[in-house]
């Protein structure tokens, strides 16, 4: 049986040139639903950029093409609207999760933790399940870095004002040296360490990556001594 196809009951049959047709629907664009952009993500994942093209869009999202052209006026412009709305869904769920961690009886370091997971790890497990992810994450930085730009940065402002929370209640203290912004870019910066890093990690690891990256900057790693305190490095005999 065939699926009804949407369309705008209010549109009539364009007599201009395709051209034309479309520069009329881009005057006239609705706001696409999360629904329809899940629906967006779901297909560029499950087919790629390239071989994609808004004929086939349109069909994966039971829209006719035409009626399609009234949400987005290109296949790079739908591209563009789901990635932002995945990080939009990223940033609100990574706080909803840590602040819930936090109200569960959470320390520091298990609030940011997975705030990071929920931010950075939802959306790379999403994409590394792709057959297309080297593609689409080309795409991406070619396509959307201001939206990439803009979101870290949105991200990394609003965990340095978690941080501040934090501290007033007493769950964590900054050293006198450290802000909460610079503490923000870094757990943000080893974040985005783990998702670039070659050979990739393993979905299924990915947690506890973020969580050792958060453990290695919240409370470091080494004790450094001066020059002093230290042992010189032992001098190598030349062979002569």
């Amino acid at each position: 049986m065939t699926k009804p196809v949407r369309t705008d009951p209010g549109l009539r049959p364009s007599r201009e040139n395709g051209g034309r047709e479309q520069t009329e629907m881009a005057s006239k664009k609705l706001q696409p639903s999360p629904a329809l952009l899940f629906q967006i993500e779901t297909t560029f994942l499950a087919q790629g950029y390239k071989a994609l093209t808004m004929e086939k869009l349109a069909e994966a999202c039971n829209f006719t093409r035409r009626a399609l052209y009234f949400y987005f006026s290109s296949k790079a412009e739908a591209f563009r609207a789901f990635v932002l709305f995945r990080n939009e869904v990223a940033l609100s769920t990574s706080f909803a999760a840590g602040r819930k961690r936090w109200s569960d009886g959470g320390n520091s370091l298990e609030i940011i933790s997975e705030i990071v997971n929920v931010r950075y790890g939802d959306t790379r497990r999403l994409a590394n399940a792709s057959k297309h992810v080297v593609e689409l994450n080309a795409e991406v930085f070619t396509r959307c870095n201001d939206i990439v730009r803009d979101v870290a940065l949105s991200f990394e402002a609003d965990l340095a004002k978690l941080i501040i929370e934090l501290q007033g209640a007493g769950l964590l203290q900054l050293r006198p040296e450290v802000t909460a912004e610079q503490l923000s870019q870094a757990l943000a910066n080893g974040a985005r360490g783990v998702n670039q890093r070659l050979p990739a990690v393993a979905p299924d690891e990915l947690a506890n990556r973020y969580r050792d990256i958060c453990r290695f900057i919240l409370y470091g790693c080494a004790e450094m001594s001066t020059a002093a305190e230290g042992r010189k490095p032992r001098k190598t005999k030349s062979k002569n």
